[in-house]
């Protein structure tokens, strides 16, 4: 067998030889696109004291990431299934690591948040990429459980992310969060040279260019609506975003609705698997990445763990995705899709409940069962909601449906960061406002308010200030501590009321267990003529 794989995938006589190996390859390209969120967690206090970042630069060093990425998934997609997967895929590896490397050179916040947007263009390109390469390569029997392990990789960057970010700001300085990228990124571009095979769409017609623009519209603008609104009001630039938005949607399933080769076929949310399952990864991540976004804040600025203790303190997490994995790998296929799906995000919902119990005396043993819970219904629900969205789509449109499902899970984690977020921090100023507003000056009250390390940070001052002293200092501290607190634990049932709201509505619109699979169904890997594997119908 040659070192490098050159058949493409669609010219395979069989199920590919290497798959499993190839299969590292894809999880060890998506582990750096999640990880690229989620070190940035803990990088966040570094990097605004480094560069001065006011509250709304933070969040745009966030999200200048998440805009782009949410937005061009579906078409990035279509344009890997057009011309090359495995090119895509290493096109975006390529330009993931250029960014990176920008982000760890340089030190102004415009530049940083440029560096970030280019990040998140090369994630667009890897996450479908790696989603569609998957399918392409495995036969029907293996799919669900290479599915299982692409969704476990998501779950363990959620908590190396930090973990990995934590043990390098021990001893350097948050460029190295951007640079550690780097290497990973070549390792995977030549573990895919050496052991991905070549695929591409065959018989596939022109990408729907205008269909395409139209996504990137209607995605890009509803995520900065969502971002810029709750969190820093809706003034002229959001409500403008959310009415192009809102227009955007309309007419791109207008002219999907026409287009004789649409870029997503927007009927196919006629198909209770697919739409329920689309509906389960949406609401899922928004409370998921929403709760970790405020309960590792918690960690850090009220428990004072640093970054690399923060990190260590998530892992549970992580091993709790795969034993949530290895759970629906063994019940799927006797429970089927639905009870899955539904329990996994039952399981969640408690995992946010179970965050208003926090206070001022809350430790980190508080965290602990939440975080157990939550790692645990990814691990459940996300794996058999994937394979179902993936199933759905013909091997012409296996990008597309990587990119729509990973635009359902981007979008669900942004508008989760942004809603509940924006409540956070309104809960944090007015139990603030309540508590030291008549004992502060009117400008070190608003720094205060503006974020918990803020508040830290005015504290230090009051400490250093021969008027003020350790005590007030310290009375100050308690404040902010018992205000963040308490906006966590409301955060936390706005939070948990929305997962049960939707946990209703995938309960309502998945169907039933579904019949046994069609008998004469090919566990060849998928080629150019293979269809669309069709919902099965409820069960009477």
């Amino acid at each position: 067998m040659p070192l490098a794989v050159t058949t493409p995938v669609e010219k395979m006589s069989g199920p590919y030889a290497r798959r499993w190996w190839a299969l590292l390859v894809l999880c060890l390209s998506l582990l750096i696109v999640v990880m690229a969120n989620t070190s940035l967690i803990v990088a966040a206090p570094a990097m605004t004291r480094d560069l001065g970042l006011s509250s709304s630069d933070l969040q745009w060093v966030i999200d200048g990431y998440t805009v782009p990425y949410a937005a061009l998934m579906l078409v990035l997609g279509s344009i890997g299934d057009k011309y090359s997967r495995r090119g895509a895929l290493l096109t975006g590896l390529v330009v993931f690591a250029a960014g990176s490397v920008m982000g760890s050179l340089v030190d102004e916040t415009a530049l940083v948040i440029t560096a970030r947007a280019v990040m998140g263009v090369g994630a667009a390109v890897v996450m479908p990429a790696t989603l569609s390469l998957l399918v392409a390569m495995f036969p029907r029997a293996e799919r669900a459980r290479a599915i299982t392990a692409w969704t476990a990789t998501s779950g363990l960057a959620i908590a190396v992310g930090p973990l990995v970010a934590g043990w390098l700001l021990e001893d350097h300085a948050w460029g190295s969060t951007f640079l550690i990228n780097v290497p990973i990124a070549v390792a995977a571009v030549l573990g895919a040279l050496l052991l991905v095979p070549p695929s591409k769409a065959t018989g596939m017609g022109r990408i729907d260019y205008v269909g395409g623009l139209l996504s990137i519209v209607s995605v890009g603008c509803l995520v900065y609506a969502a971002i810029e609104g709750p969190r820093f009001g809706w003034g002229t630039g959001p409500v403008t975003a959310a009415v192009v938005a809102g227009a955007g949607s309309l007419a791109f399933v207008a002219w999907e609705l026409r287009h004789p080769h649409p870029m997503l076929n927007v009927r196919r949310f006629a198909q209770r698997p697919f739409s329920g399952s689309m509906l389960a990864v949406l609401f899922f991540f928004f409370g998921t990445f929403g709760a970790l976004y405020y309960a590792t804040q918690y960690l850090q600025f009220v428990l004072g763990y640093g970054p690399l203790e923060t990190g260590v303190r998530l892992l549970p997490l992580a091993g709790a995705v795969f034993v949530g994995a290895a759970a629906t790998g063994r019940l799927a296929p006797r429970l089927g899709i639905k009870i899955m799906v539904v329990t996994g995000m039952l399981v969640g919902t408690a995992a946010v409940f179970l965050l208003t119990r926090i206070d001022a005396d809350s430790a980190y043993g508080d965290f602990l069962a939440p975080l157990l819970l939550l790692g645990f219904a990814i691990g459940l629900s996300v794996s058999p909601a994937t394979d179902t969205i993936m199933g759905s789509f013909p091997e012409s449109e296996l990008g597309v449906g990587g990119g729509a499902n990973d635009t359902a899970l981007e979008l669900g984690g942004a508008l989760g960061i942004a809603v509940l977020g924006s409540l956070l921090g309104t809960g944090y100023r007015d139990k603030l406002a309540g508590l030291v507003g008549d004992s502060l000056p009117a400008a070190a009250l608003d720094t205060a308010q503006d974020s918990v390390g803020g508040g830290l940070a005015v504290a230090r001052q009051v400490a250093a200030d021969p008027a003020g002293g350790a005590r007030q200092a310290q009375a100050l501290v308690g404040a902010v501590h018992e205000s963040f607190a308490h906006a966590v634990a409301r955060t936390s049932l706005v939070g948990g009321i929305i997962m049960t709201a939707g946990t209703l509505i995938v309960l309502a619109v998945l169907p039933g267990r579904r019949r046994t699979a069609d008998p004469h169904a090919s566990d060849a890997p998928s080629t150019g003529a293979r269809k669309a594997e069709p919902a099965e119908p409820d069960r009477a």
